[in-house]
């Protein structure tokens, strides 16, 4: 269930509403005379969400290659390269 907060309690109880966003490790919903404003959220969370941001659009690029018929590499050919970039660096 969203947590939701009013911005006086953000001005009076910034303290809370930290902990609440560390504990829960969700966003907080602040209002302003009663509608949506904007959405607190810890760092790490925040972290996290542009993690997975990036991952979408990296798997976007992938689909969007397939569909235009590239046949990428195979594994074996992955693995290979990965062998010798680190037979190279050692």
């Amino acid at each position: 269930m969203p947590v939701i907060k009013s911005i006086s309690d953000l001005r009076n109880k910034a303290n809370e509403i930290s902990d609440l966003a560390h504990n829960l490790n969700e966003p907080i919903f602040i209002t302003k005379n009663g509608e949506g404003d904007m959405v607190v959220m810890s760092m790490a969370r925040y972290a996290q969400l542009q993690l997975k941001l990036d991952l979408f659009s990296k798997l976007a690029v992938a689909q969007n290659q397939i569909a235009a018929g590239d046949k990428g590499r195979t594994l074996k050919q992955v693995m290979t390269d990965i062998r010798k970039r680190l037979h190279e660096s050692s």
